[in-house]
């Protein structure tokens, strides 16, 4: 008796349930539906996504309004930060122009006046809040996702302009470069949140169409202005990212097919181009803190290789004719995790810390070594990723 009332409960929730969104791309292909319909296996982590939900149901709806000042010639409405790794020059009147030092951030492109911060913050918040409607139908979860979306993308008084013209500007240089556009990667967990929010009676087709107009804005800027065009051709982790969030922004809109070939050419332009035979990356070993943006970049390409079996191109099991892949990059890193007392023989910074992040546990259910098993064991926390990528 027991055993049909708790079935019979599940089937009324599945009922209620919102419908399984189409266009939520960050996750593996049915990797929602099926966590959702198993919800005891991976409690822990459903778990500690309601809790960060409840806590970003506190999060204030921010604007790029918000920013109290711009430089001149710049609107208010338009996403603005400035060079992270770039400083005044002591040896110039008034510091400019501002001179690169890698791998130390200047506080200034994160303060009051940077947007950088403020749209990563609402981003996160409302795919959280987004998430944990879809596996609980709660609407007050999606009331708050639907409010930052709304008042960040759709709202005249606050929308942010469809375009990143003024991204990581350099102070006495530039007002804006192509490289910024790897502060826009947040946007597709926007993108996400609104998948999951079709159905809520929070989010309107007025509110949909409205935010599918400004992503095929963005992505129309993205591949049209000249901060698209350079980073687009950038050889290092800057093109990757490039070419993950216009393969997400595409599937969100339809545009199946510039998505998919984008991800094909991502085997030469990206994997054989920026990944030697023995799974280095140059262009990363030579930045200040070289580990990490060895993972930075291996973490755009497992995002780009997931966005691919959405669309039937396989990334992680291709090989350059010289034997670059995936798999071979993120094994070059493993040792150094593995036994954190092993030298990093490209380390020039103070920097010591060694952690792959939820790599591991995506290169599990890929590749199925067990190896990667334990490295997942060294991380401590539960992790959002266990819902999806659960470990057998």
């Amino acid at each position: 008796m027991k055993l049909l009332f708790a079935f019979c409960s599940f089937a009324f929730f599945a009922l209620l349930a919102p419908a399984q969104p189409t266009k939520v791309f960050s996750v593996p292909p049915g990797a929602l539906a099926k966590a959702r319909t198993n919800e005891s296996a991976v409690q822990p982590a459903l778990k500690k996504l309601i809790s960060d939900a409840n806590k970003a149901l506190l999060q204030k709806p921010f604007s790029v309004m918000d920013k109290p000042k711009t430089w001149p010639g710049i609107d208010k409405h338009d996403y603005f930060s400035t060079a992270p790794y770039f400083w005044p020059d002591p040896a110039k009147p008034e510091g400019l122009p501002y001179v690169r030092k890698d791998g130390r951030r200047n506080p200034e492109s994160s303060n009051e006046n940077s947007d950088s911060s403020r749209m990563g913050r609402i981003m996160s918040s409302a795919e959280t809040l987004a998430l944990a409607y879809y596996f609980k139908n709660d609407e007050v979860h999606a009331e708050h996702a639907a409010r930052l979306l709304r008042v960040w993308f759709i709202a005249r008084e606050t929308r942010m302009a469809p375009n990143l013209d003024h991204a990581q500007a350099i102070p006495g240089v530039n007002t804006g470069r192509g490289i910024g556009m790897i502060e826009s990667r947040s946007l597709t967990s926007a993108c996400d949140a609104v998948a999951l929010l079709r159905g809520s009676k929070a989010w309107s087709k007025a509110d949909d169409d409205a935010f599918t107009q400004w992503m095929r804005a963005f992505l129309e800027w993205a591949q049209t202005s000249k901060n698209g065009h350079d980073e687009a051709a950038a050889k290092n982790n800057h093109g990757v990212y490039y070419d993950m969030q216009v393969t997400h922004f595409a599937l969100f809109v339809g545009e199946t097919n510039l998505a998919r070939r984008i991800v094909e050419e991502a085997k030469t332009k990206r994997i054989a181009a920026q990944i030697e035979p023995d799974g280095s990356q140059p262009l990363e070993l030579a930045r200040e803190d070289s580990f990490a943006y060895s993972r930075f970049n291996l973490q755009a390409m497992f995002e780009l290789a997931l966005l691919g079996e959405h669309i039937g191109v396989d990334l992680w099991q291709y090989e350059s004719p010289k034997g670059a892949s995936i798999r071979k990059a993120f094994d070059y890193l493993v040792p150094f995790v593995e036994d954190r007392k092993k030298p990093w023989p490209y380390e020039r910074s103070k920097k010591t810390e060694r952690s792959l992040g939820g790599l591991p546990r995506r290169a599990l259910a890929v590749y199925y070594d067990e190896r990667y098993r334990k490295l997942i064991e060294k991380n401590s926390g539960t992790s959002r990723d266990a819902m999806f990528w659960p470990v057998k």
